[in-house]
């Protein structure tokens, strides 16, 4: 398990004498850097892997959930990409059941709109094909609306059916980190690597300056490869030109007594013709993604803007025109930057290809880019490129069937079945503080649980009654009990709340100290 955090000089002690105090030190605690953690562990490597924030704390805590091949891979004629995501989400679907669901999609066809029932039957076909399953349909107007009351039936002929996956992208996180440790890895959140650089001469592999952000303890670790797996952060480190094209998606959580949906819908934006995806998840109602560029500093939260809010919005009203939905109903929003390797072609954000890339500067390898669900194919082409596997055992590796996870012994079922997890149960609640890392109450409720985006006014209420079982389990006193939850209400209301509307008053602007509170 991952446990209580590690001081820096409990770190450094692994050091034997003519080697390196680690095989791999991994920069990154999203998706990605935990893919690469646990497929080292698994091969024997001693490997690290440090966290500037809280696991999870970037994109992949603020994705659209979906465990996908992605249909528009297809229409851009990514048809490889396409296939090694089908052929992953199916292995994630056998292993991690509960985390990892299918669910049925929904595609709504109108009267004059491309892309019609043919066409569409003709990619669903190809999809399934790719996946090894066969699971699309088509369905009238009525059977639509029956599944879907309240849809806009104007011009409306039927859908396309068929099936995908969602996941909770922060639970896979924390799984896939699990799994590593089970394996001998060792994850450390709140550890900010200011340099990493090839060691002098006469010594091997790298030396990687940390920072703790809890105690303020600055040292220096020693690696033979390192792996800089900072997703959108990924300049930072590489040494070369910039590559990164930050992409901002943000999404709204939705009552779902106002907005009830059983499956997921995929519908056009009425603005631009984008697809934006309606679902349901963890009890609430998901819509989204934007895709705008984002400039702002990296090292602040992401955060929808009202822009993004009002586009959301007249997208549902559009399709649902009876619900008339407005930001009272909307009980939180996440912004996630994506990485996109940038084509350097200046195309439409919507337009760039989702690839990842693997390069090198002086030793140190750098990944980015790709999807939540090739994770585990992003970490072979990671540690090809550090020497720590050769091209032999990466192409093993990737056709594998071997299983990537094993159930956890003792653990209580939510570990394990997230999504439809009661996520306030105490067992579970003891066993995240107990095994998880959790440093800040934020960490606990919107990526350990997402009961802070799930619940109304932040989940404040549920955390009276979590109250004394996270004070004991983590030794806080009522001095820091207060001061956690001031700074959970800050980082909530300016990060995962509802914008302030255009033309009202306008929002404080970013200070340090509201970042320094984000770092504690």
């Amino acid at each position: 398990m991952l446990g209580q955090r590690r001081t820096l000089t409990e770190l450094a002690t692994p050091a034997t004498q003519g080697k390196a105090q680690w095989d791999l030190i991994v920069i990154g605690g999203g998706i990605t850097g935990a893919g690469v953690m646990l497929e080292a562990a698994r091969r024997g490597q001693r490997v690290l892997l440090l966290e500037q924030t809280d696991f999870a704390w970037g994109t992949s805590s603020r994705s659209s959930k979906m465990v996908h091949g992605g249909l528009r891979y297809i229409a851009q004629g990514d048809i490889a990409l396409t296939r090694h995501s089908l052929l992953e989400r199916e292995r994630l679907l056998n292993e991690l059941p509960g985390l990892v669901e299918r669910a049925t999609y929904l595609f709504p066809l109108r009267k004059g709109v491309f892309p019609g029932r043919w066409p569409m039957k003709a990619v669903l076909w190809l999809y399934d094909f790719l996946a090894g399953i066969r699971d699309h349909r088509y369905l009238n107007k009525a059977q639509l609306l029956e599944r879907v009351p309240g849809l806009r039936d104007q011009d409306l002929t039927g859908a396309m059916c068929y099936t995908d996956a969602l996941t909770d992208d922060c639970r896979l996180v924390m799984r896939t980190l699990l799994e590593g440790a089970r394996h001998g890895g060792v994850a450390q959140n709140y550890a900010r690597v200011v340099q990493a650089e090839r060691s002098e001469k006469g010594e091997q592999g790298f030396s990687v300056t940390v920072e703790d952000r809890v105690s303020g303890e600055l040292s220096t670790l020693k690696a033979t490869a390192v792996v800089s797996a900072t997703g959108a952060w990924a300049d930072r480190f590489s040494g070369t030109e910039a590559r990164v094209r930050p992409l901002r998606g943000s999404h709204l959580f939705i009552d779902p007594a106002v907005l009830p949906v059983n499956d997921c819908l995929t519908v056009m934006h009425p603005e631009d013709g984008r697809p934006v995806f309606v679902f349901p998840w963890e009890g609430v109602t998901c819509v989204g993604t934007t895709d705008l560029d984002h400039p702002q500093d990296m090292d602040i939260e992401a955060a929808a803007s009202d822009r993004e809010v009002v586009y959301l919005l007249k997208l549902i009203n559009t399709q649902f025109p009876g619900r008339n939905v407005t930001r009272e109903h909307i009980y939180s929003t996440i912004a996630g930057v994506r990485p996109v390797i940038a084509s350097g072609k200046g195309v439409d954000p919507s337009k760039e290809r989702r690839d990842h890339a693997v390069w090198g500067e002086n030793g140190i390898v750098t990944v980015s880019g790709g999807k939540l669900t090739t994770f585990r194919l992003i970490a072979l082409d990671a540690l090809l490129a550090t020497g720590l596997i050769d091209d032999k055992e990466h192409r093993r590796s990737q056709k594998s069937k071997a299983r990537g996870f094993e159930p956890i012994e003792n653990a209580p079922e939510a570990v394990e079945a997230f999504l439809h997890a009661d996520q306030t149960n105490p067992a579970f609640i003891e066993w995240i503080l107990a095994h998880e890392s959790v440093v800040h109450l934020d960490d606990l409720m919107l990526r350990r649980t997402r009961l802070g985006l799930l619940k109304p006014a932040a989940g404040i209420a549920v955390l009276a009654t979590l109250r004394a079982q996270i004070q004991q389990a983590l030794g806080w006193d009522d001095t820091r009990w207060d001061k956690e939850l001031i700074r959970y209400r800050q980082i909530h209301q300016r990060y995962y709340g509802v914008p302030t509307p255009a033309g009202a008053a306008a929002e404080p602007n970013v200070s340090a100290e509201i970042r320094e509170k984000q770092a504690g």
